[in-house]
């Protein structure tokens, strides 16, 4: 019997926010191929007798993305052959940048049929987290998630991304800290109040979460002399001001 094979998003780190589904998938898995940043709370709900395979990727690892990529789909592919119940395990949402849709595209040229698990993604989980309202009604009515790092290491977008800004519109960023100078200068450029609201989380919703925050004039600073680990998430706008401060006051 074939089984259906599973691409499911783990969420930002905290087992807490898988979603029942995922847990289920996970506990039923034969073999489960999991991303780098996947966290070891995450991997310690999968059972011991489960098949993990490693299949990630990080900054400096050298790892040419089309070969891991076709190693991932050739995983998927024969554990589905082989009548394994396949999970494919993604650090967040499955399509929100990571590469879901290629998997997704690739089983559909296979005839194999899967399932897609949405995710908590970090973003979101940050702005709760630290009680960020990235939406506020009667303030602002469109939310924008880019990422800081593209495949040919361009910045022209932000020039509309800072109309939009400009707009109300806040701001989530992923894989934006090794650039966020630049991003912060293109912003700047393009007619973004200096005194604009950014904040960065790094390592959202592990223990060690953190945040450092400030406006884009003096971000650059702060970071330099608070450096955060990575996965680190941005959010910048007006608004993002923690509510926290705010509760403490009252």
């Amino acid at each position: 019997m074939k089984h259906i094979v599973s691409i499911v998003g783990a969420g930002p780190g905290d087992p807490d926010l898988l979603t029942v589904k995922a847990y289920r998938l996970l506990q039923d898995a034969d073999l489960v191929l999991y991303d780098s940043l996947m966290g070891d709370e995450i991997l310690g709900v999968i059972p011991e007798s489960t098949e993990q395979v490693y299949v990630g990727k990080t900054h400096c690892d050298m790892q040419c993305q089309e070969v891991r990529q076709q190693r991932i789909n050739s995983l998927m592919y024969s554990g589905y052959l082989d009548g394994k119940k396949v999970v494919r395990l993604k650090t967040g949402d499955p399509l929100i940048f990571g590469r879901g849709i290629e998997e997704i595209r690739f089983l559909k040229e296979k005839d194999v049929p899967y399932e897609l698990i949405p995710g908590v993604t970090a973003g979101i989980a940050a702005a709760n987290n630290f009680q960020i309202p990235i939406t506020e009604r009667c303030v602002n009515t469109t939310l924008l998630f880019c990422t800081g790092t593209t495949a040919k290491n361009e910045f022209k977008q932000f020039a509309s991304i800072a109309m939009m800004i400009k707009e109300g519109t806040p701001l989530v960023l992923y894989m934006g800290l090794k650039n966020i100078d630049n991003i912060i200068e293109q912003l700047l450029s393009h007619g973004v109040k200096a005194s604009t609201k950014i904040a960065a989380i790094s390592k959202v919703s592990y223990k060690e979460e953190q945040m450092i925050a400030g406006d884009l004039s003096s971000f650059s600073d702060i970071a330099a002399q608070k450096p955060l680990p990575t996965p680190t998430v941005i959010l910048i706008g007006q608004n993002v001001d923690s509510l926290m401060t705010e509760l403490d006051e009252k």
